[in-house]
């Protein structure tokens, strides 16, 4: 299993690795000074070793049973993985899935890839909440497929909207850092 690390090893990974200064045009079609291209951290092998055991950590403190972890293709992925693996070796391991943008337009035409079974338990990941959207497009696709949402474990909240949309419907998010927190450790421009 991996070594144990504090909640600020996450916050100096994206700050140096993830943050940018500029102006940038986001997802939800927003304008920002700020882009946190998560990636650049949780697909890096440091960053999925740290990454996975800490949300695995904020799943449990949380006390969200769930039997899945997964949400929108593609920023959920490596988290979703991360957290798979790190519970391999746990009474209760994770199954990690993907939500494609659109379905399959050939094979078995599914939205959902991965061991996702109708009637999971399912903490929906997110890479980066802004809006809300990607993570509520997993959400509409999980219950469509007949799982059920537990909530929605996102990397980095914004703090622009998304995380009071998704609650406002009814679903829980725990964020493991702010931008704030980020932007606080990010070396000087």
């Amino acid at each position: 299993m991996a070594e144990s690390f504090s909640r600020d090893h996450p916050l100096d990974l994206l700050a140096v690795r993830s943050a940018k200064r500029g102006t940038f045009t986001l997802a939800s079609g927003r304008q920002s000074s700020l882009y946190i291209d998560a990636r650049m951290t949780t697909m890096s092998p440091e960053g999925l070793s740290v990454i996975g055991p800490l949300a695995l950590s904020a799943l449990r403190d949380a006390a969200w049973s769930v039997d899945a972890v997964g949400g929108l293709t593609m920023g959920a992925d490596p988290i979703a993985c991360a957290i798979s693996y790190a519970s391999a070796s746990t009474a209760t391991p994770l199954r990690a899935f993907t939500v494609r943008k659109e379905p399959k337009a050939h094979g078995t035409a599914k939205l959902i890839e991965g061991p996702f079974r109708s009637g999971d338990r399912v903490a929906v990941i997110e890479d980066t909440i802004t809006t809300g959207g990607s993570a509520r497009k997993a959400v509409d696709a999980v219950r469509a497929a007949g799982g059920t949402v537990v909530g929605v474990l996102a990397l980095v909240d914004r703090d622009e909207g998304g995380r009071d949309a998704l609650e406002a419907d009814g679903v829980r998010v725990i964020a493991l850092a702010r931008a704030a927190e980020i932007v606080a450790r990010m070396p000087p421009a």
